[in-house]
């Protein structure tokens, strides 16, 4: 299978100034149509450093593919440093010049002289052709067969180019008949060293299909890769892979792909015919705005409370003032007590509680900036409740909380209670 590695051109993208999102898209397309990336790079607005990078990349790779410096004015490089790094001289490119021509007549502005330089290409280049905008990409050949590949940095521009012309390149050069096709499996309460233990074995010993893990805030993703002549073939190969994760990974498993942990809920929770409620204080609604953004929420869910205020905990879901004054907002009672009036006030099976504190202020030693409680109140007298300490600032808090409570609800929706207690 032929390798590349990606090089972003700009100093810019070194500043911090720009985001590189060119590489990302590059790399999931190659990858898409059996292309290895092996690597990714960025390297600053100079020649000699260019052509220094390049030069390693040909030697590991079969070739580069970069992105950025094809412009006018005299900090855009790339040409001079692909030039002496395969090996060639720049010369016109008459039609190319041409069409950048006819684009200023199309503009209605004056083509200035250092436009023209944008149509001297490496010798024996194979042109890429730019309908979005001046410059062309092209396609640099050493003598021994390895390429350097360059688009504009512009993503309106890169992105047709890639597609429509250096993809079937590459296609044709290389004969690509393989790609690499990827299902995703999802995860939820476990961290990722204690998932790491569990499929540890297979990460180390296969090849293809291979796996990969990704963490999110409170999630961790298991990736199946495998390369392949045809989806089909494909998932023939990573489907047995999969059934032994889901096998290993148990309830904490909730679904592959696209599925989200909200959707596996709301699915679960109609397949059981039972309806779920929020109350909510430090995620001030974002646990009920995971599950209504589901297609079908309606089915299962009744409604939210969001409770910031003690005062409000109070009048709509009937937390005892004597309870707050007791032992505080963020404590298990509470957040006991938020959820039994939640259920009750909404007419649910389900109720989730969420009370915290977010910070920047308002911890203390007893309770840090962090601490949750999390509280499920199901049927008339389940309860299953948490209490978590989580780092961060007050967005990362308030996002983990969110996780970790629709966590709690997928761990009892999905084995049914226990199956409703063995059959009570």
């Amino acid at each position: 299978m032929a390798s590349v590695e990606i090089v972003t051109i700009g100093t810019e993208i070194l500043l911090g100034q720009l985001v590189d999102t060119n590489s990302t898209h590059i790399a999931r397309v190659l990858a898409d149509h059996g292309m290895d990336v092996f690597a990714k790079h960025s390297v600053g607005d100079n020649a000699d450093r260019l052509e220094a990078m390049l030069r390693g990349v040909l030697e590991r790779a079969d070739g580069a593919v970069t992105t950025g410096g094809l412009g006018p004015t005299v900090d855009d490089l790339t040409k001079d440093a692909v030039a002496h790094a395969v090996g060639k001289k720049l010369i016109l490119h008459e039609p190319s010049l041409r069409a950048i021509e006819e684009k200023f007549r199309q503009f209605g502005r004056p083509m200035t002289d250092n436009n023209i330089q944008q149509a001297y290409l490496p010798e024996g280049c194979v042109v890429l052709e730019n309908p979005h905008g001046t410059a062309p990409g092209f396609v640099a050949l050493r003598d021994d067969g390895k390429f350097v590949a360059c688009m504009p940095g512009v993503p309106r521009e890169m992105r047709p180019m890639l597609a429509q012309k250096l993809v079937p390149w590459l296609d044709k050069r290389f004969d690509l008949r393989e790609a690499i096709y990827t299902r995703t499996l999802h995860t939820v309460g476990i961290g990722e060293s204690s998932l790491d233990a569990k499929v540890q074995d297979l990460f180390r010993t296969l090849e293809n299909p291979k796996i990969a893990m990704l963490a999110h805030a409170g999630r961790v993703d298991v990736k199946v890769m495998a390369k392949a002549r045809s989806r089909g073939e494909a998932e023939a190969m990573i489907e047995p892979i999969a059934q032994e994760l889901r096998r290993r990974i148990g309830p904490l498993y909730f679904g592959d792909d696209d599925t989200t942990l909200a959707g596996a809920i709301v699915q679960a929770l109609a397949g059981h015919g039972w309806t779920i409620g929020t109350a909510e204080s430090f995620t001030g609604g974002a646990v009920a705005d995971e599950i209504v953004a589901v297609p079908g929420a309606s089915k299962v869910f009744r409604g939210s409370i969001v409770a910031y205020a003690n005062e409000v905990k109070t009048a709509l879901l009937d937390v005892p003032e004597e309870t707050l004054a007791r032992v505080g907002a963020v404590s298990e009672e509470v957040a006991v007590a938020m959820a039994r009036g939640a259920r009750k006030r909404l007419g649910t099976d389900l109720a989730i509680s969420t009370t915290g504190v977010a910070g920047p202020d308002g911890g203390s030693d007893e309770k840090p900036v962090g601490t949750v409680w999390i509280a499920l109140a199901h049927g008339d007298e389940g309860m299953e409740t948490r209490r978590l300490t989580f780092p961060g600032e007050r967005s990362d808090i308030r996002i983990r909380g969110t996780v970790a409570a629709l966590s709690l609800v997928w761990r009892g929706v999905s084995d049914g209670f226990a199956t409703a207690a063995a059959g009570s």
